[in-house]
């Protein structure tokens, strides 16, 4: 049985970061994907689908959500860990419906809680720019027009995702406003009191 955290958090929250640190602490038991990985290893894969999914990338547009659920299920049902922590997802109200439907089938996927990582639209813009300024190769999302449209298509449904998960009983905040030490922990405290 495979246990599942989505982590979710406006571009700049710091969720793949914070992910990845707690998959490193426990490399024994828990594996971590960002849904952004995902597709770009398959981008970077040259193949057929990555070039489908990198059109849709390149103008910060949702990529299509067969591609992305048939991409979730599969990663989570090789993760080589009991535990799988996958950071991005549900991006849009009817991926979060899709993905609950297919849940319902899946025998071997337990989703245990749905994390919020929660910042203000000021601090993910300071992050996200200050990001591209640094970087000496600029991702093509790291624009200010590009993380407009990012922030707009987080918080769009991000009420409808907070009132189902909340209905469900599997949403959690994390105050992402404070140290990087201090939202790991509180994090990592949280999913290990959840799977032990």
């Amino acid at each position: 049985m495979k246990k599942l955290f989505l982590i979710i958090g406006a571009p700049g929250s710091g969720k793949t970061t914070d992910a990845s640190l707690i998959a490193q602490k426990h490399s024994d038991s828990i594996v971590h994907y960002s849904t952004g990985d995902m597709l770009r290893e398959e981008v970077a894969s040259g193949s057929e689908l990555g070039q489908t999914i990198e059109s849709y990338i390149s103008k910060g547009a949702l990529v299509p959500l067969d591609i992305i659920i048939n991409t979730i299920v599969s990663a989570i049902k090789h993760a080589p860990r009991e535990t799988v922590l996958i950071d991005g997802y549900p991006r849009s109200a009817e991926q979060m419906r899709a993905f609950d439907e297919i849940l319902q089938t899946q025998k071997d996927i337990d989703l245990l809680s749905v994390i919020e990582v929660r910042v203000s639209e000021a601090v993910a813009k300071e992050r996200i720019l200050g990001r591209a300024a640094e970087a000496e190769v600029v991702r093509s999302d790291d624009s200010i027009e590009v993380f407009n449209d990012r922030m707009k298509i987080y918080t769009d449904p991000l009420v409808q995702i907070q009132k189902f998960y909340t209905d469900k009983n599997l949403l959690h905040v994390i105050d992402a406003e404070r140290t990087l030490e201090v939202i790991v922990e509180d994090m990592d405290s949280f999913i290990q009191g959840k799977i032990h």
